[in-house]
């Protein structure tokens, strides 16, 4: 959630350039800890308080984007859109496939979360809204961003649009269209809809936590609630780590680009095997009446899982042996938490795998301190 942070104080670093434009100076480090102990307090007055506000941060950031798609749309240039549309004159972006490959894990970054209604939805008032909330809410942002993404092509060239600050690029194309005022809509919008997004990234990270106490995959500390109904004990603990990783953070000198591609293929191996399992559910009939058809299932299972395991080749060998670091320190925990129930933590098989995960984690923290890898 560190990633939140850093985009905001990003763009808050045009009204103060002490803040820098990746976020991660150290005065921006502490505006981010003073935020993320806010939103702490907020959502332990209770989870409804705290959807209601992420409801109107919501609202609130939906004016600028429509301005962005409106000016940028006005300013749009085909001859500034057709220059060079395949890439050929930038060798460095590869063929068409070799740039989708590379773009795969930006693309899945931003649709990460999609999945979080369904880790919500035992707090929902009807279940069947969730489905329904979900695919409406995907279209929508799919046309926002293919809207955004598209359009300023045609106001600044690609290696202008490259050369932009990952923290707040909008920005920066609808200064071009429009002037400053532009730059200053888009950045405030940006503090909105991350400071929202924060909020419900809060909120999802303590209900996982909450959810897998629950179902003995963690300790019952993580099940504690308060009076409120809030998961206050997932809720501390996490968000005392996003602490220690802004803090790291800082010495790090992390940037956004680095987190998010960490982050993004740290979701792949569980949506890969979410994937995996769907398929082997539908070929068996585990959980199937009789009578109910189950070829749809099979078919989504199995492009879910060719889907994630693409994923996992595009992303490449390094982010994901990093990964492993943080897999190999959640096998203690887990391992507490059975035992804690007087339950075996793994099978023959799931030792060797868990010895070989954290074997890949050892060798990923060596390579890391000697140089050989990096997440940039």
């Amino acid at each position: 959630m560190s990633l939140w942070q850093l985009l905001i104080f990003g763009a808050l670093s045009y009204f103060y350039p002490a803040f820098g434009a990746e976020g991660n100076t150290s005065q921006a480090i502490v505006g981010a800890s003073i935020a993320l102990w806010l939103v702490h307090a907020l959502v332990l007055m209770g989870v409804r308080q705290a959807a209601i506000v992420n409801v109107v941060t919501t609202i609130a950031k939906l004016a600028p984007i429509f301005i962005f798609i409106v000016a940028v749309l006005v300013a749009f240039s085909l001859p500034t859109f057709n220059i060079d549309f395949w890439g050929a004159g930038v060798p460095a972006l590869g063929d068409v496939l070799a740039q989708v490959k590379s773009t795969m894990l930006v693309t899945l970054w931003v649709f990460i979360g999609i999945e979080g209604a369904s880790v919500v939805s035992g707090r929902a008032a009807r279940r069947t809204d969730i489905g329904r909330a979900t695919i409406l809410g995907f279209i929508a942002a799919l046309c926002v961003y293919l809207l955004v993404s598209l359009l300023s092509f045609g106001v600044m060239t690609q290696p202008e649009l490259a050369g932009l600050p990952g923290a707040a690029s909008m920005a920066n194309v609808l200064e071009k269209a429009v002037g400053p005022w532009g730059s200053v809509l888009v950045r405030i919008g940006l503090v909105i809809s991350v400071a929202g997004a924060f909020l419900s990234w809060t909120l999802f990270a303590a209900e996982i936590a909450y959810r897998g106490a629950r179902e003995g995959m963690l300790p019952d500390v993580f099940a504690a609630e308060n009076q409120k109904g809030s998961p206050s004990g997932s809720l501390w603990i996490t968000n005392i780590c996003v602490q220690l990783i802004l803090i790291v953070t800082l010495y790090a000198n992390s940037t956004y680009l680095a987190l998010f591609y960490i982050a993004s293929t740290a979701i792949l191996v569980p949506y890969v095997l979410s994937g995996a399992y769907a398929f082997k559910l539908a070929v068996t009939g585990e959980g199937y009446d009789a009578s109910e058809s189950r070829g749809r299932d099979m078919f989504v299972g199995a492009l879910a899982t060719v889907y994630g395991a693409w994923l996992i080749y595009a992303a490449g060998p390094n982010y994901l042996l990093m990964c492993a670091i943080l897999y190999a320190l959640g096998i203690p925990i887990y391992w507490w938490a059975r035992q804690a129930r007087g339950e075996k933590a793994f099978t023959g098989i799931e030792a060797l795998i868990g010895v070989a995960i954290v074997a890949a984690g050892a060798i990923a923290a060596y390579l890391m301190w000697t140089g050989a890898i990096s997440a940039l």
